[in-house]
C-alpha cells in the first residue's frame, strides 16, 4: 500500500482544507480512523499540514470527487508511486536520531543472519564504516557489551529489498 510522504501532516492539511471523511483521509494517508480523528480533535498541533496538492501527491479532482462520494478513495498519483519504488530500492537514506543508537544492533543482527556479505556491504546497507562493521564482527567494539541485536528492517533502518537485493549479490559473487 502507497502513502502519502508525511502521513499526519498530509491528513491534518486534509482535515483542515476539505470536507473528506476520516475513513478516507485514514485509508489514503495508511493510518487508523482514530488516529485521524484524535489530530482533528486537537486543539494545538505539533505538526504543520502538508498540501499534497502542492507537493504532487493528489489532485484538486480527486479531492473533489471524494468529497461528492463518501464510498470514493482516495490515490496517491502515478508518479509519487514510481518515486517512491524507486527510494525503496536505495534503502532508507535518513536515520531518524532515535534509531541511531539501534544502528548498531542492526549490523550486530545482518552479520549473525547474513555472515556473506562483507563490511563494505554492510556499512553501505546501513550507512555505517567499514571499521565500525569489522569491530563488531570482530567483537572489538567499545559498546559491544551493550548491543542489543535488532532486525534493521523492523527498526526502519535499511529497507526488506534493499537487504535481499545486497544478500543476492554477494551469494552470486561466492558462486
Amino acid at each position: 500500500m502507497n502513502i502519502p510522504y508525511m502521513p499526519k501532516s498530509t491528513a491534518l492539511w486534509l482535515i483542515e482544507n476539505t470536507s473528506l471523511t476520516f475513513e478516507q483521509i485514514a485509508e489514503f494517508c495508511g493510518m487508523h480512523e482514530l488516529e485521524v480523528k484524535s489530530i482533528a480533535d486537537a486543539e494545538n498541533h505539533k505538526i504543520q499540514g502538508l498540501d499534497p496538492i502542492l507537493s504532487g501527491q493528489l489532485t484538486r479532482e480527486d479531492i473533489q470527487k471524494c468529497e461528492s462520494d463518501p464510498s470514493a478513495r482516495l490515490t496517491l498519483s502515478d508518479t509519487i508511486v514510481a518515486a517512491q519504488k524507486t527510494q525503496n530500492k536505495k534503502g532508507v537514506g535518513y536515520t531518524p536520531m532515535l534509531h541511531r543508537q539501534n544502528r548498531l544492533g542492526g549490523i550486530l543482527w545482518i552479520v549473525k543472519n547474513y555472515p556473506e556479505l562483507t563490511d563494505g556491504q554492510i556499512a553501505r546497507l546501513m550507512r555505517s564504516t567499514n571499521p565500525t562493521v569489522s569491530s563488531i564482527r570482530n567483537k572489538t567494539h567499545k559498546n559491544y557489551s551493550s548491543i542489543q541485536i535488532q532486525s534493521p528492517i523492523v527498526l526502519g533502518l535499511v529497507s526488506e529489498s534493499a537487504l535481499v537485493d545486497a544478500v543476492a549479490k554477494a551469494r552470486k559473487e561466492k558462486k
